[in-house]
């Protein structure tokens, strides 16, 4: 046998052996046995691949593609949020069984964090958390609605301790297509 044909039969067997593994991309994660308490799903409606629109002008362009998948079992949800102005934040969103609370870190490519926190009240999912910069601490509060056609998320902000609340941002979520 040529050394030609030993080079194609291996690249020919390599090949069918990559094939037969198991695709990891195309492979649903299974739940977790840790996180199988139906709090773990309360936020499940927050899932997909969405655009985003400012609520003030709903008939104007995407603002932003959102990315929320489940990931670690299913414990954890993974936010990645890209706006069209090149403002890029990513979360991690996870249920804290022993508080009974939801827990989210959130950066961005502008170096901000926001450590929240906070339980569903009612239709929504409300996180409140403080971040911080050289004129003290501004207190935000953070909620996501499931709506007809996808998701809302609003949010305050209060720089005087929550004596006073100011709009931050009024965003919903539709599918991507």
């Amino acid at each position: 046998m040529s050394s030609l044909h030993r080079i194609a039969l291996i690249a020919i067997f390599s090949c069918s052996a990559l094939l037969a593994l198991p695709s990891v991309a195309n492979t649903p994660a299974a739940v977790s046995a840790h996180c199988k308490d139906s709090a773990y799903r309360q936020f499940d409606f927050w899932l997909g691949d969405w655009d985003t629109f400012r609520v003030a002008t709903p008939n104007q362009p995407s603002v932003a593609r959102n990315h929320v998948t489940a990931i670690l079992g299913g414990c954890v949800l993974r936010e990645v949020f890209q706006r069209t102005d090149g403002y890029t934040g990513e979360s991690y969103t996870i249920y804290d069984a022993t508080r009974k609370l939801w827990h989210q870190s959130w950066v961005t490519n502008e170096g901000e964090l926001l450590v929240a926190e906070g339980t569903q009240q009612g239709k929504q999912i409300v996180l409140t958390g403080s971040t911080y910069d050289a004129k003290g601490e501004t207190v935000h509060k953070v909620s996501w609605e499931q709506t007809a056609d996808g998701v809302r998320e609003t949010a305050t902000a209060s720089s005087d301790g929550g004596k006073t609340w100011a709009a931050e941002f009024d965003i919903v979520f539709r599918k991507h297509h």
